[in-house]
């Protein structure tokens, strides 16, 4: 905004000071969805009213439209009049009133219909507009929201822009090349990079800032907003969670979030839980592997998915304690008694309602957040040339190797015998 609004001087010792035509001045016409919970239609009708007002007190200009679609062209269209300039549309968190009525499907929808009528007037307008920039969580398709705008330009997997949301190695190294001495250069990259858009991984911003600010490793991006609405996804679904690690998907399912049909694995990528891991070109389509970004996010999310779990934080904290020094002094019959304890801290009603592939799925989805979400190296589906381990455990230089069977169904020390009948061990031997 301050860039288009002529502002030079806030941008001095910056690389846009002298590279940008400073003799032009835009009017700028910003719709923040940021501040507050737009959970209701209402909600949303009136944040765009309150906000169309505000617009009319900046620009001293009288909108006497009553639609919201209305309103915005008639904006644009006196600010270029006023003017005598074309106007830049700045619109933050475009999806953000859909995503906080997530929860309710039906408000979702409504709150959907009072954008796309809001922002079908860019399309109308498009003469009187030097650029309409829209950033938000989601990727929302153009027919759902952006009906006949088929001018937009989504740069969100665009290379070109790959390293616009995060800070780059390089920019570690070098604009904060003071701050950065004071700290383990790979525990940083381990904690807060690997955001992937098909470029160059990036860090985490508002970690690296708060990091530098603070001294001190914490999941501050994670802290700032709970998946509570994802967990529930995942408990309905009855989804296995190891699989989060390493997921397969598509181009249309990461492109495009369906309100009527929500996915786990969209939603997870959108919202930053999970980035691109790898790419797999095929003759007629593109497929994408997943994964946790780093060690914030994996810890942090398993972690999360365990307290919604346990009523009482104290057991997950206790227990984590407890597989620490059982694993530290190589005790498996102890981790096996506090694998026991742990399982039966769980509520019976969340088993009663949950048949996972005869509870195979859901023991292995618990123990995997337990080992994760404790800050342990796990691999989930461990590949190796015999075939697949369920879940590695890497710890104190030793690996623990887990399969999960469910004895009600096959004979004890089954898991144990396609262990040693597989060599799974082979892999990590010398």
């Amino acid at each position: 905004k301050e860039a288009f609004s002529g502002n030079k001087e806030l941008f001095k010792g910056l690389y846009i000071y002298d590279k940008w035509d400073w003799s032009k001045r835009y009017p700028v016409i910003k719709i923040d969805f940021t501040e507050g919970n737009i959970k209701t239609p209402e909600d949303l009708k009136i944040k765009l009213t309150e906000m169309f007002i505000s617009l009319q007190r900046e620009f001293d200009v009288e909108i006497t439209f009553q639609t919201f679609s209305g309103k915005l062209g008639e904006l644009i269209y006196a600010l270029y009049k006023k003017y005598n300039q074309q106007v830049v549309v700045l619109v933050d968190e475009y999806d953000k009133p859909i995503l906080d009525a997530i929860e309710n499907i039906e408000y979702a929808k409504e709150n959907r219909e009072i954008l796309k009528d809001l922002y079908s007037a860019l399309k109308k307008a498009d003469p009187y507009i030097k650029l309409a920039f829209l950033t938000g969580v989601s990727r929302f398709s153009k027919v759902s929201i952006f009906s006949g705008l088929n001018q937009l330009n989504d740069i969100t997997l665009d290379p070109n822009f790959a390293t616009i949301c995060g800070y780059t190695q390089t920019d570690l190294e070098t604009v904060f090349a003071d701050r950065i001495k004071d700290f383990d250069k790979e525990e940083v990259k381990k904690w807060y990079n690997g955001y992937n858009w098909l470029g160059e991984k990036v860090y985490n911003p508002f970690d690296i800032l708060l990091l530098f600010n603070k001294k001190i490793f914490r999941p501050y991006w994670f802290e700032t907003g709970t998946p509570t609405f994802l967990i529930k996804l995942f408990k309905q679904n009855k989804y296995y969670l190891p699989k989060v690690e390493n997921l397969t998907v598509g181009e249309e399912l990461l492109s495009n979030l369906d309100i009527d049909n929500l996915r786990p694995e969209n939603l997870l990528f959108q919202s930053g839980y999970l980035t691109i891991k790898d790419v797999i070109e095929e003759p007629t389509e593109r497929i994408y592997i997943l994964s946790y970004p780093n060690f914030e996010v994996k810890k942090s999310f398993n972690s999360y998915f365990l307290t919604d779990l346990i009523p009482d934080p104290t057991v997950k904290t206790e227990t984590d304690i407890a597989i620490k020094s059982a694993l530290r002094d190589n005790q498996i019959e102890k981790l096996k008694d506090i694998l026991h304890r742990f399982f039966a801290s769980i509520p019976y009603d969340w088993y009663r309602k949950n048949d996972l592939e005869s509870y195979e799925g859901f023991y292995a989805s618990i123990v995997y957040a337990l080992f994760s979400g404790a800050g342990f190296e796990t691999i989930a589906e461990d590949t190796t040339n015999k075939g697949r381990i369920d879940l590695t455990v890497i710890y104190n230089n030793k690996v623990y190797i887990i399969e999960f069977k469910v004895v009600e169904d096959q004979p004890e020390k089954t898991a144990l015998k396609q262990i040693e009948e597989k060599k799974y061990y082979e892999k990590y031997l010398g």
